[in-house]
C-alpha cells in the first residue's frame, strides 16, 4: 500500500465480507467429519468478523531510525565545530586527510591498474559473485595472508570480502556483539570503533595507551573493563592514530588476558604492511593458539586504492570457538550481496605481480616524511612529537598549559589554521585531548613547510612562566 494513501487517513477494510464468503456447504467437503467441519465453519466465521484496521494519521509524520540519529562521526562533529578561517596569504595544508592519494604523490602500481584493466576487458567479472566473494580470490587472499597463521595455511572458506575494511569491522562488530555488551577499543583510537557501535546499544569501553611506553596498553586498566557483558577485544595494530606497532610481546600479554577471560579478538590489521625500518608486525593470530581472532584487512593502504572499497575478514578459530558467531558472520554478507566484483576479479593479479619494490618506495615516503617531521617538531618548545613505528600518522603532544591563550586541544588547531593554514585534527577526535595528529602521506616539501609554520605559531603562542599556567587555569574555569 502507497505511503501516500496510509497517511491520508484510508481505511483498510477486509476483501472478506459477508457477500463475498461462501456458504459453508460449498466451502467444507462432504467427506470430512464433523470437528473438522465444525472447525472450517468456526475459521470462516472468524474472518468475517475480524477487527476492521484504521489509520489514525492526519498527516506526515517520518523519523530518522534509533538506529541513524544516534549514529555520527567524530571527527566530522568536532571539525564542524570549528571556527576556521585559514590564512588567505598562505596555501592550506591540510595534515588531517586519511586518503593517502589525495596529493598525487602517492600512486597505486601499474600492476595494480592493469590487473583491473582486465578484469574489466574480460567481462567475467560483471555479475553478482558468492556473498563471501568470487572463489578464486578468497584463494589468492588466503595465499596473501597466509604469515597470519603459525603453519601458513589458511582455508579459502575462512575469508570474507568485504565493501572495504571498515565493512569489515562492522561485520565484526555486529556478529559478535549486540545491545548490551560492550566492545573494549583502544584510546586514542580510530572514531569508526565507535560509530559502528553506538546506534545498536553497545557500549564502547576504551583501554588507555600509554604514549611515554610507545603507545603500548596499559594492561592492567585494560583487564579492569572485562565483565560478562564483555563481546571482544579490538586490536588496532599497527595504529591510526598512534603509528605505533606492538611487539611480541606485548600482543602475546594481550593474548593471555583474552585467554583468561574467554574474550575472541577484533584484529584491525588495515596497516600490516605499513612498517618502518626497525620494527617488524606481528600478526596477533599467529600467536592465539585458544583465542579466536578475527583478522580485518584489504587493499586500501597497502595498495593506494581506498576509493575501490575492497576489504576483507580473515577467520582464525581452529578449535571452533566463535559458535554462532560464524554463522552470524557469514549471514551479514548478504545484507549488500558481496563486494565489488570487478575488484575481486582482478584481486589476483594485484595480490601476487604488485612488486617489492613498490612497497618498498612507498614505505621509504612515509618514513622519510615522519623522521623529517619528528626533527623539525622535536625542537619546539610546547610539543612532543611521538615518533611513529608504521602507519601513516604522528601524533604530537601539547603542553596546553604552556599556550595560555587556547583552551583545549580543538582551540589549538583551530587557531593554527587561521593563523598559519595548517589543517591537523585535534587528538579529541581520537578520544585523547591534549594532542594532535598528522599525516605523513603529503610530499616532503609540504611536511617541511608545515612544520615551519607550525614552530613559528608554537613561538607566538608559548608561555613558559607560572602566570601562563595560571591564565590558562582561569581559561579553562571560563568555559567550564
Amino acid at each position: 500500500m502507497p505511503s501516500s494513501i496510509a497517511n491520508e487517513g484510508y481505511e483498510y477494510q477486509s476483501n472478506i465480507t459477508s457477500r463475498n464468503i461462501p456458504s459453508c456447504s460449498t466451502v467444507v467437503p462432504s467427506d470430512v467429519d464433523a470437528v473438522d467441519k465444525s472447525a472450517s465453519q468456526l475459521e470462516l466465521l472468524s474472518q468475517s468478523l475480524a477487527p476492521v484496521a484504521i489509520s489514525r494519521r492526519t498527516g506526515w509524520k517520518v523519523k530518522g531510525s534509533v538506529l541513524s540519529l544516534n549514529t555520527h562521526n567524530r571527527i566530522r562533529n568536532i571539525v564542524e565545530a570549528l571556527n576556521i578561517k585559514p590564512n588567505p596569504l598562505k596555501p592550506m595544508i591540510p595534515l588531517s586527510i586519511g586518503d593517502p592519494t589525495i596529493f598525487g604523490n602517492l600512486k597505486a602500481a601499474d600492476e595494480t591498474m592493469k590487473a583491473v584493466l582486465r578484469a574489466v576487458e574480460s567481462g567475467k567479472f560483471n555479475g553478482y559473485a558468492h556473498t563471501q566473494g568470487h572463489e578464486a580470490s578468497r584463494v589468492a587472499v588466503a595465499k596473501y595472508s597466509s604469515h597470519q597463521r603459525i603453519d601458513g595455511v589458511i582455508n579459502p572458506n575462512d575469508v570474507v570480502l568485504c565493501s572495504g575494511c571498515s565493512s569489515a569491522l562492522e561485520y565484526c562488530i555486529l556478529a559478535l556483539a549486540e545491545g548490551g555488551q560492550n566492545v573494549l577499543v583502544p584510546r586514542p583510537g580510530f572514531c569508526l570503533y565507535h560509530t559502528l557501535t553506538e546506534g545498536l546499544g553497545i557500549e564502547v569501553r576504551y583501554y588507555d595507551l600509554l604514549p611515554e611506553q610507545q603507545w603500548r596498553a596499559d594492561l592492567e586498566q585494560l583487564e579492569s573493563l572485562i565483565d560478562e557483558n564483555t563481546a571482544a577485544l579490538l586490536i588496532n595494530n599497527p595504529s591510526n592514530p598512534c603509528g605505533s606497532v606492538f611487539d611480541k610481546g606485548h600482543l602475546l600479554q594481550l593474548v593471555d588476558i583474552c585467554e583468561r577471560h574467554y574474550l575472541p579478538i577484533i584484529a584491525d590489521e588495515i596497516y600490516e604492511h605499513f612498517v618502518f625500518p626497525g620494527s617488524r608486525h606481528v600478526a596477533v593470530s599467529s600467536l592465539a593458539r585458544e583465542v579466536p581472532v578475527l583478522s580485518c584487512g584489504g587493499l586500501t593502504k597497502r595498495f593506494l586504492v581506498p576509493g575501490w572499497r575492497m576489504g576483507w575478514i580473515i577467520v582464525h578459530d581452529q578449535h571452533k570457538r566463535l559458535g554462532s558467531a560464524l554463522t552470524g558472520l557469514k549471514n551479514m554478507c548478504g545484507r549488500i550481496l558481496g563486494s565489488n566484483t570487478i575488484i575481486q576479479g582482478a584481486l589476483p593479479d594485484i595480490l601476487s605481480k604488485t612488486p617489492q619494490s613498490y612497497f618498498d618506495g612507498v614505505i621509504g615516503v612515509l618514513y622519510s616524511n615522519a623522521q623529517l617531521a619528528y626533527k623539525l617538531l622535536n625542537k619546539v618548545p610546547g610539543l612532543n612529537p611521538i615518533m611513529p613505528s608504521g602507519a601513516m600518522y604522528m601524533m604530537i603532544g601539547i603542553r596546553i598549559e604552556c599556550f595560555p591563550d587556547f583552551k583545549d586541544d580543538t582551540h589549538f588547531v583551530q587557531e593554527l589554521v587561521n593563523k598559519q593554514s595548517v589543517f591537523c585534527l585535534p587528538g579529541s577526535c581520537f578520544e585523547y585531548s591534549g594532542y594532535v595528529r598528522i599525516v605523513l602521506t603529503v610530499p616532503a616539501t609540504m611536511i617541511e613547510e608545515a612544520c615551519i609554520r607550525i614552530t613559528e605559531f608554537c613561538e607566538t603562542y608559548y608561555k613558559k612562566d607560572t602566570q601562563a599556567h595560571i591564565k590558562h587555569i582561569l581559561l579553562d574555569d571560563k568555559n567550564v
